[in-house]
């Protein structure tokens, strides 16, 4: 089978086969259901009230449960340079397995799915639907990308999904995330959830010696004497970095889950969403 073959049918057996199919699907557990939250005022059902927000807030905040069940899904991939990249497969790939999952898992629930495909402009996009081959075609596009020297701007994802999505949606990135991106706007208006992909190699590298390296984003060169101390310091610049990454979500109340090329991206996922 291809490539693209083996990911769909992997994928496809891994939410509907009757051997994983007495699983709940990825989106559910307390569920997507969605609710939003507001600050609490007068003539509100206090039975609404969520107390740990509250709490957390020092203000009284209640539930808003959507009155229609459908919901409306984005997947969004960023397919920026450094996704060119892997030790055993690469970052692309591990990409395109994670959004046929979500893909699959949001028609199962009967849901609508959309999907965007950026870099520093819109590289593809999918109208809402509910058809399944909508899926094959979705991955084959983010596998037969030529991701080499593009670059990637958030601040342009976040404000074309701003003014596009009118309906509030469920968003789910999925990335690379060596920039930190500002979705505070879009957290407050959707639900938005960031699946970072890695490689081991790439946050702990080897001690090359003298190498010359090329960035798959830029193009550039970079040659010089990858020892010890300076692979440390390049691990520790990605630690440094994540940190930040991870503390900006928490700040947005953005769920995210980091998944290496080498994981199983669907146990990762259904973490993920059953720890909503």
């Amino acid at each position: 089978m291809s490539k693209l073959q083996k990911i769909l049918v992997r994928a496809r057996r891994q939410v509907f086969s009757e051997m994983v199919g007495n699983n709940p699907s990825i989106f559910q557990g307390e569920g997507y259901d969605f609710i939003e939250l507001r600050e609490y005022m007068p003539g509100d059902d206090i039975r609404h009230i969520d107390w740990n927000i509250t709490a957390k807030m020092q203000s009284p905040y209640i539930k808003i449960f959507r009155e229609e069940r459908e919901l409306n899904v984005v997947l969004v991939s960023i397919l920026n340079g450094s996704v060119h990249f892997g030790s055993k497969k690469f970052k692309q790939e591990s990409i395109a397995e994670i959004v046929a999952l979500l893909g699959f898992s949001t028609l199962k629930n009967g849901d609508l799915l959309s999907y965007y495909s950026f870099t520093d402009k819109i590289d593809n996009f999918y109208k809402p639907s509910k058809k399944i081959h909508q899926i094959q075609s979705i991955t084959k596009d983010i596998l037969e990308f030529d991701a080499l020297n593009k670059q990637v701007d958030f601040k342009f994802i976040s404000d074309t999904l701003y003014k596009r999505l009118k309906r509030k949606s469920l968003i789910l990135f999925v990335g690379d995330f060596f920039e930190v991106p500002d979705f505070k706007l879009l957290a407050k208006k959707h639900e938005v959830v960031s699946i970072i992909v890695r490689d081991k190699l790439e946050e702990k590298p080897p001690q090359m010696g003298f190498s010359s390296l090329v960035d798959p984003e830029s193009g550039t060169t970079l040659e010089g004497d990858f020892n010890s101390s300076s692979v440390q310091a390049y691990a520790k610049k990605v630690h440094e970095h994540d940190h930040k990454l991870f503390e900006t979500f928490r700040k947005h109340q953005i769920r995210f889950t980091k998944v290496y090329t080498e994981d199983n991206p669907s146990v990762k996922l259904r973490r993920l969403f059953e720890g909503r």
